[in-house]
């Protein structure tokens, strides 16, 4: 982004504030940082949006142990692992047995040695 578009769209939204909070007489200033405070959910004086401190981040599993995840827990824990992949996953291990390596599930459909390398720190075997 450069300056200059960032000057326009605060003047824009300065210009915006204005229209929005002229029947208080406030000063364009005010009104600009009470615009931003509404469109950024940031109130004057904190560091986080307000709608931030309700809501937890989702948690996601560390690791996945792929000897017992069902298909849903490894497309949730493995990137680059959907639905389809994750149920690849759990029929080789229902034909073939639990895996004895994590190189193993190289041999699963879909799954290649870039998918393992992304996800070897999230998988266990026990």
């Amino acid at each position: 982004m450069t300056y200059s578009y960032l000057l326009d769209s605060y003047t824009r939204l300065a210009a915006v504030a204005g229209r929005i909070f002229s029947t208080r007489r406030l000063p364009a200033a005010v009104a600009l940082a009470m615009a931003l405070a509404l469109v950024s959910g940031v109130l004057p004086g904190t560091t986080s949006p307000v709608y931030a401190q309700d809501k937890a981040p989702p948690a996601v599993a560390a690791t996945v142990n792929i000897n017992t995840a069902d298909a849903a827990t490894l497309a949730a824990g493995l990137k680059g692992v959907g639905g389809a992949r994750a149920q690849e996953i759990v029929r080789y291990r229902e034909a073939y047995g639990p895996f004895k390596s994590a190189d193993e599930l190289t041999e699963v459909k879909g799954i290649g040695k870039s998918t393992l390398d992304d996800n070897r720190a999230r998988i266990t075997l026990e």
